[in-house]
């Protein structure tokens, strides 16, 4: 089982005026292992395909990460943002399954 060091993402919406609502990222590095590595190549209507991955990152989770579950995004992997498709707790850990490429 390979090692992961990284970065997810959590993004809350915040009151930055009256009724204005603004996005607000807060970053956390993380430690774990990376359970799965797989990509893949989708085809799309598009002039180039979709890069996807499928991969599996198994992280320990602290108090911040265990009451922020429902705001997480993305996870920093290899320099690229990537958009995090489901969370499965198993304390003390936190599996997480990545797809496309995070463009918020």
């Amino acid at each position: 089982m390979a090692k992961f060091h990284g970065v997810i993402g959590y993004v809350t919406t915040e009151e930055t005026l009256a009724g204005v609502w603004t996005e607000v990222v807060t970053e956390r590095a993380c430690i774990g292992d990376i359970l799965r590595n797989t990509q893949r190549m989708e085809n799309s209507e598009h002039l180039n395909d979709n890069f996807t991955i499928s991969n599996r990152f198994s992280i320990l989770t602290d108090e911040f990460v265990n009451k922020n579950i429902q705001y997480i995004r993305y996870i920093t992997w290899m320099n690229t943002k990537w958009k995090i498709t489901s969370a499965e707790i198993q304390r003390p850990r936190l599996i997480l399954t990545v797809g496309g490429v995070y463009n918020g």
